[in-house]
């Protein structure tokens, strides 16, 4: 399945450069040539995950293959840990910079709603990434590319039900990320009655989470479904099982890929893995609100671009394992 970098980049640029939005915007100063080559731009990203997690670190890539391909700045940004005053103040620095575009997560609109609409009124170009997909039109922004991770929950809700699961837990390592949050209530309606209760644990520390699962797993033995939603809830939970002596009674699925997860699918250890292709969201929000600030173009015409849900299970994961050692999936 190894596919030459450049080629989704060409597909998808193809497709930007064909659809014009309907928002006004007036196209950027060209080289002075009249071809409409393309000005000097400087765009920065600012999430809520880091470049050193295994999925934001995919994210990145994504920025920085657009940043190469369309020959700009880019500066990508994220708070140390889930923090979102320091995520806000990262937006703010961001758009006292005045860049030509802004590329942001909004795992909590509340906290970062007034960093974002500033932006907005300075007159920067604005698209979400990731998280956002339920707030990003009240706050103005252009347009989104992500899943819509409530339907996304549903999804693994039902595959985990057609597996035959009669009690689960949803493992939250963000609570108060709305775009978790969403996933475990989702999660909770595709099961279709079967129980589910979220444990909270703490992304920034594994032990304590695989204890938290281990916890769980003890309290009550009747427990036969598991949903982490990222890979830095999946490496815990699986380690929880083995250590417990669950593994193999309990079936385990997740969200995101990483190495481990995509092992643990091709040795038959997970039910699947919900792929939304992150790395398509940090290129093609770098390159829309590019194409945006210099030609006024904008796809879909606001609608948002969805990435995912894809699934990866046991019977294809070895097709993505080698893109993943490449950092694209």
């Amino acid at each position: 399945m190894k596919a030459p970098r450049w080629l989704a980049g060409v597909a998808v640029l193809g497709l930007v450069l064909a659809a014009c939005g309907t928002q006004e915007a007036s196209p950027g100063d060209d080289d002075g040539n009249g071809d409409g080559s393309s000005r000097d731009l400087r765009i920065v990203v600012v999430t809520h995950g880091q470049a050193s997690d295994p999925f934001w670190s995919v994210v990145a890539n994504g920025v920085n293959q657009a940043r190469d391909d369309l020959g700009i700045e880019v500066e990508y940004n994220a708070p140390e840990t889930f923090d979102m005053p320091a995520m806000a103040q990262l937006i703010d620095t961001a758009v006292a910079s005045e860049p030509d575009g802004l590329v942001v997560s909004i795992p909590d609109a509340d906290a970062l709603g007034a960093s974002i609409q500033a932006a907005i009124d300075a007159g920067i170009p604005v698209v979400s990434i990731n998280s956002g997909s339920d707030v990003y039109r009240d706050l103005g922004i252009l347009t989104h590319v992500g899943q819509t991770e409530f339907e996304a929950g549903v999804g693994a809700g039902q595959r985990m039900a057609e597996a035959g699961v009669t009690n689960t837990i949803c493992v939250n390592q963000e609570v108060g990320n709305v775009a978790l949050d969403l996933r475990c209530e989702g999660f909770a309606e595709g099961l279709g009655g079967v129980p589910s209760e979220v444990v909270a644990v703490d992304l920034a520390d594994p032990a304590g989470a695989q204890a938290g699962i281990e916890a769980a797993l003890s309290a009550d033995d009747s427990i036969d479904g598991l949903l982490t939603l990222g890979p830095t809830g999946a490496d815990p939970a699986l380690a929880a099982l083995e250590a417990s002596g669950r593994a193999g009674d309990v079936q385990i699925a997740t969200f995101d890929l990483s190495e481990n997860v995509l092992n643990a699918l091709d040795a038959g250890e997970m039910l699947f893995a919900i792929d939304q292709q992150q790395y398509l969201q940090g290129y093609l929000g770098v390159l829309i609100v590019t194409q945006f600030a210099q030609y006024g173009l904008l796809p879909g015409g606001g609608n948002p671009i969805l990435t995912g849900p894809g699934f990866v299970t046991p019977e294809n994961a070895a097709q993505v394992i080698e893109l993943s050692a490449e950092g694209i999936r």
